[in-house]
């Protein structure tokens, strides 16, 4: 068992193996259950280079809300309420996204919101949903995620700090860079490096089989954008329907020919880090009840979800701190939990079935929605029925959410 492993077991007891409900409990329906009913993502595409380096995070979040009505079939007036997560726009894109939701067929009667819990962003809006529709504040709404990281990523994304805040040496390290938070880590819990580019060279693998498989078709929306070629200047009309980051050919000793990128001797570098990346995804979610009343395919159903606190300059552990938390909550214990999305910020954290962040990419804030629509196609693929997403957060927080497919 990896140290890794172990102190996952540590915090597992910590919390207890679950309640007497287990497996067979989680997987019974209930009118009441909060279920989905769609769940899409775009492609994700580079950073400043890939397919949707031109177009705004807000037309990103346009087009998933389209493919979402088309693909469930819900008329949109049914919609009350729209959480949309990401982390770096001005203003936190409170003014674009309504204006998006208005694009994509919503009447004005449909609200929209954004937030911003950093990483978690996209997992947060969907479960500031849920809680909604399970407190008869609403009936149907969607969660969703977008960052378009090419226009808005770069050294403004951290503000300067007041003297009150870096005079207190906890909330100074809120501010450090997540790469080096990354280093940190990887050194206080023993990560080497070979290690670390072993683990992001098995991710680019598996997605790049993946992709080739076609895994990914089901779960994507492709989205027709304006695309100016950087070698030409020609402005193109494209259609991007496919992840565009991932690598081929990539192997631990390919990966240790890198530099690192946060410190001389250290172990993170481009190419077992999360990429720069652009994205969003949605999920439609609604009391059974509802879909069954208004005819809508569920493909599954959402339980619980945990968040919490960690040490900032430990905020890679926050999965780690928060699955044993959720995995309470559901009342199962970590090994009747079927496939594990654990977002790929770093490699020093997890693994995944088809690969993850370090291969295809995170948008800050579209990821926590775009591993649900990832999860519950692999579920569903695979004749599995639970699942848990999690991630790290900036600052020191890891959030989890446990999921039944349908």
């Amino acid at each position: 068992m990896s140290s890794a492993q172990q102190r996952l077991s540590q915090v597992s007891s910590h919390f207890g193996s679950g309640s007497q409900k287990g497996a067979a409990a989680l997987t019974q329906k209930n009118p009441d259950d909060i279920v989905v009913t769609c769940a899409l993502r775009t492609a994700l595409t580079k950073g400043g280079k890939g397919g949707f380096k031109d177009t705004a995070a807000a037309d990103l979040l346009a087009g998933v809300f389209k493919a979402v009505i088309n693909k469930s079939g819900i008329d949109p007036k049914y919609v009350e309420d729209v959480a949309v997560g990401s982390v770096l726009p001005p203003g936190g894109g409170a003014t674009e996204f309504r204006a998006a939701a208005l694009v994509a067929g919503f009447p004005e009667t449909t609200a929209v919101k954004s937030l911003n819990r950093q990483c978690s962003s996209g997992l947060q809006a969907i479960v500031d949903i849920a809680n909604a529709i399970k407190s008869g504040m609403i009936e149907v709404g969607i969660g969703a995620g977008v960052e378009s990281m090419s226009s808005q990523y770069g050294p403004g994304a951290v503000t300067e700090f007041s003297e009150l805040l870096e005079s207190h040496p906890e909330s100074a390290n809120c501010k450090v860079p997540m790469g080096v938070l990354s280093e940190n880590m990887a050194k206080d819990r023993g990560i080497s490096r070979t290690a670390q580019d072993a683990f992001a060279a098995s991710s680019y693998q598996k997605a790049v089989k993946a992709q080739e498989g076609g895994l990914f078709n089901e779960e994507i929306a492709p989205l027709e954008v304006k695309w100016t070629d950087p070698k030409t200047g020609e402005e193109k009309t494209i259609t991007v329907k496919a992840d565009d980051g991932i690598r081929e050919g990539m192997t631990a000793e390919s990966l240790g020919k890198i530099r690192p990128a946060f410190a001389k001797d250290g172990s993170i570098h481009a190419g077992n880090a999360s990429q720069i990346s652009d994205g969003a995804a949605a999920v439609l979610l609604m009391k059974r009840s509802t879909a069954e009343r208004l005819g809508q395919k569920i493909i599954g159903k959402y339980v619980t979800a945990s968040v919490v606190g960690v040490k900032p300059l430990l905020m890679g552990i926050g999965p780690w701190a928060a699955i044993p938390v959720a995995l309470e909550k559901a009342g199962i214990a970590k090994d009747e939990v079927d496939i594990y999305e654990i977002n790929e910020a770093f490699a020093s954290q997890c693994i995944n079935p088809k690969g993850g962040a370090i291969a295809f990419g995170h948008p800050l804030g579209c990821t926590g929605s775009r591993q649900v629509s990832t999860l519950l196609t692999e579920l569903k693929r695979t004749d599995k029925k639970i699942g848990v997403t999690s991630m790290c957060v900036g600052t020191g927080m890891g959030m989890a959410a446990v999921w039944v497919a349908e």
